[in-house]
């Protein structure tokens, strides 16, 4: 592979993915071979180019590996998109569809033999051949036939019956044909597909899985926008297979790869990288596929359905967009306002929500929670608020009023600074949403499979703004050096003048993007401000954080009701505690790593400004009392009555939090002896009752504080001694003395509340 065009082409697309996405995680990363052939599955694929170059980017960041994806030879032959994809040493990949071409005539079905087609005013004889195939229009789904035999002009058979074997395009096909014939057409229209014999495209993966390398590659065929999995092509599974079958001692294994984004066609973004567990290929598939016939295309087939079962435990399958839209809520309805979840964790709850829904839809109580849901949903739309701003919203004071004015002066505070960068990029911002717009819409003229045509959209914002800016940058530096000369400045600052404005340009734009940021995070907490202060909403909002009360508290009985039947180990490994708990006032100490790598601390001036000014200058809080470290990284107590800071404005798009509590002596050791809440956010209650009391090794977290694994959130098997019950008050938990041992005091706190409860 040729090193020197792919590690600075990676280096290139980092910085790019970088900027389009406010952040990207990997999870699971544990997952990837360090050696050995690989074949990485990715899916659902809804971002076109961009999936494998996040994938890319994450196994070489994690690895230092390389992957080589499958890419079509039509889209290597574009002029952008082939050269970046040869950079990366992308695999072309013929397909016989990206070849169609319209036949002559009109086809139908004979009616005694669906495998025969009848053609009116056709040329099959100058048009087809065997092996060939046909594929009919939208309007029936597409549907593709090998073709086996060319009898005359108006005369064919094909292998099997459009649709499969099932009988249901064969039925769908008729049923369209009596609709056109009486509307006086004679058959419907049809396109030719040429055989594409990818024997050398096979060898050449044979190969490479050969050396040990990586193969990447998107099963579903085709990039899409649809909240479910598409039918996987075979593809993958004749790698494998035909891979191990050729040499014994390749040992291949699979990776499924889910990829999960948070409005993907949107700039900045979010991403999560879920790397599930390696796959081994069955020895007794491998002999299947090597006796050849219908026993290799059953290995095929089994092979396939595994590697589909993989593809199950790291993507978000929804039927359909309201259920999608279902599942969030309730997710976002069963965290508390205390808890913080990583990308990750929030990628895991839709996935279990979803899961429990599917499996217990039809059930009275959970539809009527559907119900009570979607009317909440409502409710929040027309008071245009978000769920995380309900439980925040306060009654209308002085201090709501004074807020409100404050973050308005600080909107425009952020807006002349980042007006100039609006400015100078302004012409490439229109140019990539118009053209992006456009070529979705193409796309989603020539795809059956697209719902809106969205996963093209960041595809061509970033190909488009990549054109387009060095020429605006050219531009600005020629008008620079023009206005240089007519105001007769020196020779030499005429000279340097485009170099200057070229180098200092993108840092402009880049410090335009933070401050830009910042003012949409005050734009967006400015809502809940206003609708307190409108005469007679402040009874809706009571209303509405009432049914929020009512309706956390019915998602977690019926979490709690059903969650057990549908896993065994339920409450082993369940993620958060009941959202029916109320919410910690001082959610401790956290810290947020950004996709950069860099600390994002709630009271970094540089990062969170508006968070670092309301804490420290306007006192809002009780921490502004004692004053907040901005620079240290220390996090003021939140107040949970007050509206809600900015930098948590983009609801279910939080970034990763990791919570330290401050019972445990193991945090004080780590801490260096710096004080701590004894309150930590519901999310570390959950971690200290399945604390075992056992020796176990520690490691440090991303806060930089030693942890254990068995106080990880990351779902891990593990033994479990006495654990603290879900009824104990934190209250109560603070009061506990911080020399005693952890299983007594676990003991204690059970005996006392099963007391209580007698």
């Amino acid at each position: 592979m040729p090193t020197i065009t792919y590690e600075p082409a990676l280096m290139f697309w980092r910085i790019i993915t970088q900027i389009f996405f406010r952040e990207i995680r990997p999870r699971g990363a544990f997952n990837i071979p360090r050696d050995g052939p690989v074949i990485f599955v990715g899916a659902p694929h809804h971002n076109q180019f961009l999936d494998p170059l996040l994938l890319s980017l994450e196994v070489y960041r994690e690895t230092h590996r390389r992957v080589q994806f499958l890419t079509a030879a039509k889209s290597l032959k574009r002029k952008a998109v082939g050269f970046f994809a040869r950079q990366m040493d992308s695999i072309p990949v013929a397909r016989a569809a990206d070849e169609a071409k319209p036949g002559t005539g009109l086809i139908s079905l004979s009616p005694d033999d669906p495998c025969f087609v009848i053609g009116e005013g056709t040329r099959f004889k100058s048009e087809f051949a065997p092996r060939m195939q046909i594929m009919l229009p939208k309007s029936v789904n597409s549907v593709v036939a090998e073709v086996v035999e060319v009898i005359s002009d108006t005369e064919l058979r094909i292998k099997k019956e459009f649709g499969g074997e099932t009988g249901k395009g064969t039925a769908r096909i008729r049923e369209k044909l009596a609709a056109i014939k009486a509307e006086g057409q004679d058959g419907l229209a049809f396109k030719t597909m040429p055989f594409v014999d990818q024997q050398e495209m096979y060898r050449g993966v044979y190969q490479r899985l050969k050396e040990g390398g990586c193969i990447g590659i998107f099963p579903e065929g085709g990039s899409h926008d649809r909240t479910d999995l598409l039918p996987l092509k075979a593809g993958v599974s004749i790698m494998a297979l035909g891979a191990m079958a050729n040499d014994p001692t390749v040992k291949v294994k699979i990776v499924p790869v889910g990829l999960s984004y948070f409005h993907a066609h949107r700039f900045r973004s979010r991403a999560v990288v879920e790397f599930g567990t390696a796959l081994d290929v069955p020895a007794e598939l491998v002999e299947m596929f090597k006796e050849g016939g219908t026993r290799k295309r059953e290995a095929v087939a089994k092979f396939l359905n595994l590697i589909y079962d993989g593809l199950k435990t790291v993507t978000i399958r929804a039927p359909d967009y309201d259920t999608l839209m279902l599942i969030q809520a309730v997710r976002r309805l069963y965290k508390t306002p205390g808890q913080h979840l990583t990308l990750g964790q929030v990628v895991e709850l839709n996935r279990r929500f979803l899961e429990g829904y599917i499996h217990f839809k039809d059930v009275p109580r959970v539809q009527k929670l559907r119900t009570d849901v979607l009317k909440y949903n409502r409710l929040l739309r027309d008071l245009g608020l978000r769920d995380h701003q309900v439980p925040r919203a306060k009654k209308v004071g002085w201090k709501t009023l004074g807020l409100l004015l404050y973050r308005l002066g600080l909107l425009v505070v952020w807006t002349i600074l980042t007006l100039p960068g609006v400015i100078l990029n302004g012409p490439m911002f229109v140019l990539a949403s118009v053209i992006s717009k456009r070529k979705a819409e193409e796309a989603l003229a020539a795809s059956v499979v697209k719902v809106a045509g969205r996963d093209v959209l960041a595809t061509w914002k970033i190909l488009i703004s990549m054109g387009v800016a060095p020429v605006l940058y050219t531009f600005y530096a020629f008008l620079a050096t023009v206005v240089a000369v007519k105001a007769n400045a020196p020779l030499r600052v005429q000279l340097w003048t485009p170099f200057l404005v070229v180098c200092a340009l993108p840092f402009m734009n880049y410090a335009a993007l933070k401050f830009g940021e910042a003012g949409m995070d005050v734009l967006k907490s400015l809502r809940p401000l206003v609708v307190a202060l409108i005469p007679g909403q402040q009874r809706d909002l009571d209303k509405l954080k009432a049914m929020r009360l009512r309706l956390s508290n019915e998602v977690a009985d019926v979490i709690n009701e059903f969650g057990p039947e549908l896993y065994n180990d339920f409450d082993q490994f369940r993620i958060l505690v009941p959202a029916s708990a109320p919410p910690s006032t001082d959610p401790g100490v956290w810290r947020r790593k950004s996709s950069v790598g860099q600390v994002d601390a709630q009271g970094n001036l540089l990062i969170h400004p508006m968070t670092w000014i309301d804490e420290r200058l306007f006192g809002w809080s009780r921490n502004s009392k004692r004053g907040t470290n901005a620079w240290g990284g220390s996090t003021p107590s939140y107040d949970s009555s007050r509206p809600e800071t900015p930098d948590e404005s983009d609801g279910e798009d939080h970034g990763d939090y990791d919570h330290v509590i401050g019972y445990l002596p193991a945090y004080e050791d780590a801490a260096r002896g710096k004080p701590r809440s004894r309150q930590g956010s519901y999310a570390d209650l959950q971690r200290l009752r399945m604390t075992s009391t056992s020796q176990t090794p520690l490691s440090t977290g991303s806060s930089g504080v030693q942890v254990s694994d068995s106080q990880s959130l990351h779902m891990r098997p593990r033994q479990h001694k006495q654990s603290l019950s879900d009824l104990v008050p934190v209250e109560r938990i603070a009061t506990i003395d911080r020399q005693e041992a952890l299983q007594d005091a676990t003991s204690e706190l059970n005996k006392m509340t099963g007391n209580t409860r007698t």
